[in-house]
């Protein structure tokens, strides 16, 4: 087995790379650790690495996770393979996806998308099966995917006029990245860096073109070929806000937060906030964002904790962590499940966030309890029909008490807290029904153990 095969865009090939790696990983089980990643993007949107649902599942099973999590931007794709690779490997897994979307009440803040006032990145979490084809979650789901293909052909419409040297084909040259066409503005610039190879071949024509364009010496331009700061250097001046396709976001430009929550809710999915830094005029008061967005139905806080503390500058760091504080407490007295992660999205993300580390210690058990969440609501939407926001889909108008959640968040935790599902057991609770495996759940999360 090799990456290449873990990474093949056939499924098939996937599959039977997973299945014969798993014997011997499982022979041999790694020594656990209290870190987790519910925050992982697979190459069915974009990972840095290029991997797929599988072989994540692969990587988080031999460091040891406690949980991990897939999230890719506006597809589901990865769904039943990365759930089903957990239970093959014995791994805590949830599924989620990420979007941007506009807060009207936010119109004239910029939020966590910086400098696109009214601009919010959002997420759902816990997708547990597949949407029936047809219905309306699965067609609101292919809604998200085309939306961000049109969006894609709109920005290479808008480049390509001045960088006709290098002009793609959305269809020709940036689909056959991806395995489903759930294409994302990276790899439109991976397209632009790999026409420029095919256009100039050799290394010192394509730095010199490299250099007219981003205004760099031959010389840089050259040590920039085949990195990953090649690409970021194209983006920012392609993509980015000053670049030539760059157009600023409107109230039109992505769905609204109230309609992509909706839809999230249609799915028993937990709509869920995303946070940023706490700097943005959006962000700075923490307590005042969170309860605009619950109050629309969000119940769950995403935090990427890397860019809130992981800084060589103390002032910047100490400021940085000030506000990962007031955010997590805000969101402990709200009874809000954090999820957290890495994305790696882009090279140089770490693969895992130390929670043993010193600044990160003291959210571990936030963050601990927030992953066994999300774990334990899979588990039970999954397999007992039974969903993290039953309460506020049956009561919108009304936020439950905190008792309520108190006891809710116990619940779900216990059930995420038991021993990872393993694929026999995972068959045994699906061959029981929902209301049987209800039952099983709730037992063993009394005991402590599975016992179907």
């Amino acid at each position: 087995m090799t990456d290449h095969q873990l990474d093949s865009f056939d499924p098939a090939v996937r599959r039977q790379a997973l299945c014969e790696l798993a014997p011997g990983l499982l022979a041999a089980p790694p020594a656990q650790s209290e870190n987790v990643n519910l925050h992982f993007h697979s190459f069915f949107s974009y990972n840095a690495e290029g991997w797929s649902p599988s072989h994540i599942a692969v990587a988080a099973h031999k460091a040891g996770l406690y949980a991990a999590g897939l999230c890719d931007f506006d597809v589901l794709d990865g769904l039943e393979e990365f759930l089903q690779a957990g239970e093959l490997l014995g791994l805590r897994s949830t599924v989620n996806l990420e979007t941007r979307a506009y807060l009207r009440e936010y119109a004239d803040h910029e939020i966590s998308s910086p400098g696109e006032p009214g601009v919010t990145y959002i997420m759902g979490a816990g997708f547990a099966r597949e949407l029936p084809a047809g219905s309306p979650e699965a067609l609101g789901l292919a809604d998200l995917k085309d939306a961000a293909g049109r969006r894609n052909v709109e920005l290479i419409s808008r480049i390509n006029p001045h960088v006709p040297d290098i002009a793609v084909d959305y269809a020709a040259d940036v689909l056959p990245l991806t395995p489903l066409q759930g294409a994302t503005e990276r790899h439109i610039m991976r397209a632009y860096v790999n026409k420029a190879e095919e256009r100039f071949g050799t290394p010192d024509a394509i730095a010199a073109y490299w250099a007219g364009l981003l205004g760099k010496s031959v010389e840089d331009a050259k040590g920039m070929l085949g990195k990953p700061s090649l690409e970021e250097a194209v983006r920012s001046k392609l993509a980015k806000k000053g670049g030539f396709g760059y157009v600023q976001p409107s109230e039109d430009t992505f769905p609204a937060v109230d309609d992509f929550v909706n839809w999230v809710l249609s799915c028993r999915a937990i709509p869920m906030v995303t946070w940023l830094d706490g700097t943005s005029s959006g962000e700075s008061d923490a307590r005042a964002m969170l309860e605009c967005l619950t109050a629309k139905g969000c119940a769950a806080l995403n935090i990427i904790p890397d860019r809130n503390w992981n800084y060589s500058d103390p002032e910047k760091k100490a400021l940085k962590v000030a506000k990962l504080t007031e955010m997590v407490e805000a969101a402990d007295e709200l009874g809000l499940p954090i999820n957290i992660g890495t994305e790696m999205n882009k090279a140089g993300l770490p693969f895992v966030d130390d929670l043993g580390g010193e600044v990160l210690s003291r959210f571990k058990d936030s963050f601990l309890r927030g992953a066994r969440i999300m774990v334990g609501h899979t588990i039970l939407l999954r397999y007992a029909g039974v969903s993290y926001v039953d309460d506020i889909i049956s009561h919108r108008s009304v936020r439950p008490e905190p008792t309520a959640i108190a006891e809710k968040n116990r619940f779900f935790e216990a059930v995420g807290a038991l021993p990872p599902l393993t694929a026999d057991v995972a068959t045994a609770l699906d061959n029981l029904g929902a209301t049987q495996s209800l039952t099983a759940i709730k037992e063993a999360a009394e005991r402590g153990s599975w016992s179907v």
